[in-house]
């Protein structure tokens, strides 16, 4: 048992949990905890070494083993001896360890190579990865043909000699190295070419490299921690690092690590907005968008220099909680983007998302005022104004649709379409402007359309296909029919006609259209429950509701007539809901018998 720590399979349990995530400091604690209670623990013992290699303690290493011969044999931990040797510069050393090594493993043969390579013992490295690239079986065979065509431009560049194993160009590392061996063949030109692919391959490379290994950055960024780098780098390159460390402490759910950097880096520079953003991103993980909209807001109070993207943020964490109203007003408050295309864009669908049809055109509006007053005229302009007319046709709204319309006409009088999409818009607003207007329109026979009416029937999707007469190929004499070979004409039946349907009440001529693009259409209202026929108080009719309806008055066409409107005036002898009579049902269908209603309230 551990003292004041719990048993040691819980610490064992934190190693693994704590290796797993790479947090070695941690693990290196609980490990030493193990040690304190048994100091001969061989497992105990080779985990703190793997802990202090993993943390860059390479003497600190080397110390647990030369202190624990006895227990720890050249054949446990020769590989991790020959490693920090190597790594402490102490090449030398790292070989004959190396050789004392009865078993090579593959990775004992890599690290084989190495130490040759860094002795430049070229010959004997170049045959090291030559076996095995041969004989190994595994995902490292491209990192093995790196370091081998690393090998080949060193011998190409110091010992003047070249040996060309066909190696493919398909990394920047192997495009580099291969550039390297042109230099020493004095083939400046073409290793001027290998050199700008190398490059643009290793921009490919990083850019796709999106989900690379957290803990492998780890290791990466432990190398910044090394003697006399804060001396070659600028301070804004040691900020850069100290953020990147933040972020990685935070994807390796290291919050206190990581809360302890941003405070650091927020003391160094207050006005900075990256640690607020990283502290902003730890709160979401932590499940706390609230305080991550209160931090927010309170550095954008206090850096409005920094506002702009501070509100995008805030925006989009209003939108991933569902306030998207209030994602709309943070974006409408900043002001340097307020009239940008990619703003309007965004406000626009975020208000149809929510069926606010009006705040949408307000914002169409308010921009084409803007660029009206600031460029007149320019292509963003007409084509919000463009954007706009076709937004208000699609909803309906094509009174207001009418002057964007006419200003885009205006501007191009040669412009058909618009002008047939003006005229459309009058017909349901000024048929007298909608004539006057039609006149501009071009003649029939000033339009050629070239239409092959054969081959437009027989492409893919017609839908009605015009019959060809049959050719004759001989004649023949009619026959005589008798009165049984007449057929009797069959009868055309009439049109049935709407159960309500009143000849003397004039149809709704925009009946054809779909509901949102009539012009008496207004979108849905929020919070407006429909009308329920046979609910509600006793003796409550719905002719009151439609009395108050002011989409159902004289003034807006009805969507279709109604029974008994006469002339399309409503009645004064309305019935309620339950004093009317039900229709009858037919003579040759029965009605099904219902059963009783099981459970709930009220019951039949």
């Amino acid at each position: 048992m551990a003292s004041g720590s719990g048993p040691v399979s819980a610490l064992w349990t934190e190693i693994n949990r704590c290796g797993q995530n790479g947090d070695f400091t941690r693990a290196l604690k609980a490990v030493n905890k193990i040690l304190h209670e048994n100091k001969d623990d061989v497992t105990a013992l080779r985990c703190k070494i793997v802990c202090l290699i993993q943390n860059g303690g390479f003497k600190e290493a080397l110390n647990v083993m030369n202190t624990h011969t006895k227990s720890l044999t050249s054949d446990m931990i020769g590989f991790e001896k020959a490693y920090c040797e190597y790594r402490l510069n102490r090449v030398d050393h790292a070989l004959k360890t190396i050789q004392g090594i009865p078993e090579q493993t593959d990775k004992l043969k890599e690290l084989y190579g190495q130490v040759l390579y860094r002795l430049e013992r070229y010959d004997e490295c170049l045959a090291v990865y030559k076996d095995m690239i041969r004989n190994s079986q595994d995902d490292y065979e491209e990192e093995r043909k790196t370091n081998l065509s690393a090998v080949l431009a060193a011998q190409s560049t110091w010992e003047n000699t070249s040996e060309d194993l066909g190696l493919p160009e398909s990394s920047y590392e192997l495009c580099y190295n291969a550039a390297c061996c042109l230099i020493g063949q004095g083939q400046l030109s073409q290793a001027m070419q290998k050199l700008q692919k190398a490059e643009e391959l290793c921009r490919k490379s990083l850019a796709e490299d999106s989900d690379q290994n957290v803990f492998d950055s780890k290791k990466k960024v432990k190398l910044t921690s090394a003697e006399g780098v804060e001396h070659k780098l600028a301070k804004k390159q040691l900020q850069a690092i100290e953020i990147n460390k933040a972020l990685l402490a935070m994807y390796t759910n290291q919050a206190d690590q990581c809360n302890k950097m941003l405070a650091s880096l927020q003391t160094q520079n207050p006005g900075h907005p990256r640690p607020v953003l990283i502290k902003v991103a730890q709160l979401c993980r932590e499940k706390q968008h609230n305080k991550a909209i209160e931090l927010l807001q309170r550095f954008s109070d206090q850096h409005p220099e920094s506002a702009s993207g501070i509100k995008l943020t805030m925006a989009q964490l209003y939108v991933t909680q569902g306030h998207v109203t209030k994602a709309c007003d943070i974006l409408k408050s900043i002001e340097e983007m307020k009239y940008k295309p990619g703003m309007i864009s965004a406000l626009v669908t975020m208000y149809t998302h929510e069926e606010d049809i009006d705040s949408a055109i307000d914002v169409f509006t308010q921009a084409i005022q803007y660029y009206q007053s600031e460029q007149p005229g320019s292509a963003i302009h007409l084509s919000l104004v463009r954007e706009a007319a076709n937004y208000k046709l699609k909803y309906g709204r094509k009174k207001e649709a009418t002057s964007d319309l006419e200003q885009l006409w205006k501007q191009n009088k040669k412009d058909v379409h618009t002008l047939a999409q003006l005229i459309s818009a009058y017909s349901l607003v000024d048929q007298d402007k909608a004539k006057a207007l039609s006149k501009h329109l071009p003649s029939p026979d000033t339009m050629s359309f070239n239409v092959d009416v054969d081959e437009l029937e027989n492409s893919h999707g017609a839908t009605y296909i015009r019959k060809k007469a049959a050719k004759v190929v001989g004649e023949s004499q009619p026959k005589e029919q008798g009165p049984e070979g007449v057929k009797k004409k069959k009868k055309k039946k009439k049109g049935k006609l709407p159960k309500n349907y009143d000849p003397k009440s004039t149809p709704d001529p925009e009946r054809w259209l779909p509901m949102r693009e009539r012009s008496y259409y207004r979108g849905k209202k929020k919070g407006k429950k429909k009308e329920q026929v046979g609910r509600g108080t006793q003796g409550a009719t719905s002719g009151a509701c439609a009395e108050l309806d002011a989409s159902k008055s004289a003034s807006s066409p009805p969507t279709s007539p109604r029974p008994g409107s006469g002339t399309g005036t409503a009645t004064s002898n309305a019935i309620p809901p339950r004093q009317q009579k039900p229709a009858a049902a037919g003579a040759t269908r029965k009605k099904a018998p219902q059963k009783k209603k099981k459970g709930g309230k009220g019951g039949w």
